[in-house]
């Protein structure tokens, strides 16, 4: 039966306490998706469709924007820890909640490899010759340790590793724009708008060139929706999820679209490669000292912040799963700073698989971890459009007015979701690295079906009913001003 749940109990032990603050909660939505996908994926993005990727980032732009609108809708009218797993399960049904969880901690397991990954890779701007899984070691550690401490810890390491990357987001377009305007810097002589249509026009690659980019454009994007994670953790959701929701449209035109045009008007889209940060490239070769390494230690630390965010979303992702019935019992387990220890400690273990991954194909492993990451994001943007259209649906069974905070134009804006992320999944079946995303997303669905018909008749056999979603509630309220 689909009800909101918010009157539902709970024991003491599966309490999160609820000490992000507004600043934190914020920052992580202006910052969360800034991560490799644009510092370091974007290179190979501008390779496959030249200047005609900003069609490709903007489309996906538009469909993150309705994602987190509907996100930001049912965060207010119910906040719970798990977010939309939790929405898919009331509002969809027991198996929506069951597999839209498991394929997003699919995503949450792949995603801080990548970001691991790129760590390694940026490692050799300084030391060449390091192997790279030797960072991503010491980062998978060092992120560890600090969930392993307190929510309020995550929240500051995030805050400040966001404030980071978004000052060197404006500090670069800034940058660009004086080249374009002044030709100050040794990138003067070839910075014009006309690179945008003077190398090969601005379809260089045709149309067929924006729908191979779409896969890379929505792994620029996925992780926005971590920010639903928080709803249960922040102190007052119904003022801080609204907010840090409508930022998104601001920071996809500023830090992906703004930052993608800067790029390839200070130099032709053809200078850029797989596999080297754009960012850092153009930078060695303005001639200003020492501003390349400087932005290769804020790409760095941007890699670390959405490893640390994807840390925390799929911790717990894995701690509602637990409540839900649908994860060991164990991982129910909290520190007694409530933190969501087992599920962190899980989180971290299955990560490691992606310093194994660094060790034994260092050459494939950014390029594996992320169409597997693109392929649960996917998933996750296509269950909250259809847990939005069952919570419409509810409202309208049993006569409650939607809430203030809505997505527009629903439930149309709902469909156009589910078309473009069936659209994006299709486009990753055209090259042989990102097919790896769908063989592992198909492989995880069939494993997921028979995890669930397991459970059920194990539940029907115990004759124990499955839990209702957990509702996190406050120990402690802590507003910032």
């Amino acid at each position: 039966m689909q009800r909101n749940e918010s009157s539902s109990p709970i024991a003491p032990s599966a309490h999160l306490e609820r000490r992000l603050l507004s600043r934190h909660v914020y920052m992580m939505s202006l910052g969360g998706a800034i991560g490799v996908g644009l510092f370091l994926g974007s290179g190979g993005a501008i390779s496959i469709a030249g200047p005609a990727l900003l069609i490709a980032y903007a489309l996906v732009g538009t469909v993150v924007y309705c994602v987190m609108r509907a996100l930001g809708e049912m965060s207010v009218h119910s906040p719970v820890s798990g977010s939309f797993s939790e929405y898919a399960r009331m509002y969809v049904g027991g198996f929506a909640g069951f597999a839209s969880g498991w394929m997003y901690w699919l995503w949450s397991i792949a995603c801080p490899m990548a970001e691991l990954t790129a760590a390694g890779v940026f490692m050799h701007y300084w030391f060449p010759s390091l192997p790279q899984w030797i960072p991503a070691l010491i980062g998978l550690v060092g992120l560890y340790a600090v969930h392993w401490t307190s929510v309020r810890l995550f929240g500051e390491f995030e805050y400040w590793f966001a404030i980071i990357k978004v000052v060197a987001i404006v500090g670069l377009i800034l940058l660009g724009a004086i080249v374009l305007i002044t030709g100050w810097t040794a990138l003067s002589h070839g910075a014009t708008v006309s690179n945008l249509w003077n190398h090969g026009g601005f379809f260089p690659k045709g149309a067929k060139g924006v729908f191979l980019a779409l896969q890379l454009a929505v792994f620029a994007f996925i992780g926005i929706e971590q920010i639903g994670m928080t709803a249960g953790e922040a102190a007052d959701p119904e003022k801080t999820m609204p907010r840090a929701v409508n930022n998104v449209i601001w920071r996809i035109l500023v830090f992906y679209i703004g930052a993608l045009f800067i790029l390839m008007t200070v130099q032709p889209w053809t200078q850029y490669s797989d596999g080297a940060s754009p960012f850092v490239a153009t930078l060695s070769k303005a001639g200003i000292a020492g501003a390349a390494g400087i932005l290769n230690f804020v790409v760095l630390t941007s890699a670390l912040s959405a490893g640390n965010a994807s840390l925390f979303s799929g911790s717990r992702l894995l701690f509602s799963l637990s409540h839900a019935g649908s994860a060991p019992r164990a991982l129910r387990h909290v520190s007694h700073r409530n933190v969501p220890v087992a599920a962190v400690t899980v989180m971290a273990a299955c990560s490691g698989v992606g310093v194994l991954i660094n060790y034994v194909a260092p050459g494939q492993a950014f390029t594996y971890v992320t169409s597997v990451a693109t392929i649960g994001g996917l998933s996750s943007w296509a269950v909250i459009a259809l847990a939005h259209m069952g919570l419409r649906r509810s409202l309208r069974r049993t006569g409650q007015p939607l809430p203030a905070f809505r997505l527009p134009g629903a439930p149309w804006t709902s469909l156009f979701v589910l078309a473009a992320t069936a659209a994006a999944a299709i486009s990753m079946g055209f090259t042989s690295g990102t097919r790896v995303g769908l063989y592992s997303g198909g492989v995880a669905f069939v494993l997921i079906v028979i995890a669930y018909a397991v459970k059920q008749r194990r539940s029907r056999r115990e004759d124990v009913p499955t839990a209702e979603p957990t509702v996190v509630r406050s120990q402690e309220s802590v507003v910032d001003n």
